[in-house]
């Protein structure tokens, strides 16, 4: 009984690690990724990131004129019909046509840079 209990401890201590690695990954990819739209200002913070197989993320906040807050997130979300966007909890809609090529390029520059990081990094780590 003890022995089943160290087993699970053991489990769940692991499954913790790779979720906190699979986090850090996540924020590290979509830092890279917010880069793909230019030079972020400074007070600024963009991402872009790829969610699952089928959901990109774009988020970005800034400080208005007024000295507020403010705060945007896309969701894209690609389905066997199309691509379509969320932002900020609204209903989903279709992408525009330039919009779909502009989703689609900053999807071929982000795999480039992240695929390029991801293989400097376990060269390091190697």
């Amino acid at each position: 009984m003890l022995l089943n209990f160290t087993a699970a401890a053991k489990a769940r201590k692991e499954e913790e690690r790779r979720a906190k690695v699979q986090r850090a990954l996540l924020h590290y990819q979509a830092r890279i990724g917010g880069e793909v739209f230019g030079p972020i200002p400074a007070d600024v913070r963009r991402e872009f990131f790829c969610l699952d197989e089928h959901t990109w993320v774009w988020h970005e906040e800034w400080t208005d004129a007024s000295g507020k807050r403010q705060a945007v997130t896309t969701r894209y979300d690609v389905r066997p019909s199309g691509v379509v966007k969320s932002q900020g909890g609204s209903s989903y809609q279709a992408l525009a046509p330039a919009e779909a090529e502009n989703l689609y390029n900053a999807i071929h520059v982000y795999e480039e840079r992240v695929g390029g990081e991801l293989q400097r990094l376990s060269q390091v780590t190697a």
